[in-house]
């Protein structure tokens, strides 16, 4: 299902998780795998000013630098890559833009990155709880392929995605994730979870029975959006009642025992949205297993997969509390 795949890591000297998530499920595929470390710009001025791995002061960077950071990693990752086509580069820039910039130019199926850098306090970046980084914010808003966002080292048998759970409301993205999901479940037979969160009004007039009827009518909605690409699939639909959308999207996948989480991005979408990224990155920061992000048609493209073109009518987008009605 992939042939070729981009991971970017900013750690030299030693294994970053990415690197081995993605050598791992390159094997699986018998995929090509490009490696990419950027020497991140000090200057807007000059792209080759850069910061020393190892000492943080600024320094032009040369051949003779570039030449040292390959050797690092190629040591770093030599048992990891010694039976997987791969090919590595170093270059100097803004990280988001060298990596959209490769993964164009070979035509990737997937991006592979980090939650956040491992470098934070020697670059001055302050970690936030719940944030991704600058890095994959910008590479799911501008990517036009799925983007993996790796926190640990993931088991070459979770990377079998046996348990994948796509979490959804009904926006057009989403519709996109679920299409993606189940091309993916085919491909490795797996158990999909269809995942819908139903928010809760905050005031007690909210009852069981309203929740129960709210339940039902989810679970219409959810077929008729989501059956059509679903056909042939082992899959289940789930709903949960809550307020915040990555505690309840973890919780499930938790449940589950899920190995990949499949989401659609909103970044691409009208402002307004009740579902907003924010979710995509706190699940993505937090998830015990890889996060798969979907946020353009135009990733489906690489598996002859498409979604309906959306006329604005006939489907109801939005998302709101039926309070039983």
């Amino acid at each position: 299902m992939f042939n070729r795949m981009v991971v970017a890591t900013d750690i030299v000297t030693t294994a970053d998780a990415p690197v081995i998530s993605a050598a791992r499920f390159a094997r699986q595929h018998a995929a090509r795998l490009y490696l990419l470390h950027v020497m991140e710009s000090a200057s807007t001025e000059n792209r080759r000013l850069i910061r020393h791995f190892e000492t943080g002061a600024e320094m032009i960077a040369d051949a003779d630098y570039e030449q040292a950071i390959r050797q690092r990693l190629e040591k770093a990752y030599r048992d990891d890559l010694s039976d997987i086509p791969h090919e590595l580069r170093v270059t100097a820039g803004y990280p988001w833009e060298e990596i959209l910039r490769w993964a164009k130019a070979i035509d990737t199926d997937l991006i592979l990155l980090g939650p956040h850098s491992t470098r934070a306090k020697q670059k001055g970046v302050v970690r936030i709880a719940g944030r991704v980084g600058s890095t994959v914010e910008n590479v799911v808003t501008q990517a036009t392929c799925p983007v993996m966002v790796v926190n640990r080292p993931a088991q070459a048998n979770h990377l079998a995605f046996q348990r994948v759970l796509v979490a959804v409301d009904f926006s057009r993205s989403c519709e996109c994730a679920v299409c993606f999901a189940a091309e993916l479940a085919h491909h490795h037979r797996s158990r999909l979870f269809v995942f819908h969160m139903i928010p809760v009004p905050p005031f007690p007039k909210y009852t069981r029975i309203d929740y129960r009827a709210d339940v039902a009518h989810a679970k219409k909605r959810l077929a008729s959006f989501y059956d059509s690409y679903l056909d042939g699939t082992d899959h289940q639909y789930l709903i949960r009642a809550g307020a915040l959308p990555h505690l309840e999207i973890l919780t499930g996948a938790g449940e589950n025992k899920v190995d990949l989480i499949i989401m659609g991005s909103h970044t691409k979408e009208k402002p307004g949205n009740w579902y907003p990224g924010s979710a995509v990155e706190r699940v993505a920061y937090r998830a015990a297993c890889p996060a798969m992000v979907v946020t353009d048609p135009g990733a489906l493209t690489h598996w002859d997969l498409t979604v309906p073109a959306d006329d604005g009518e006939g489907k109801d987008r939005l998302i709101r509390v039926f309070s039983g009605t």
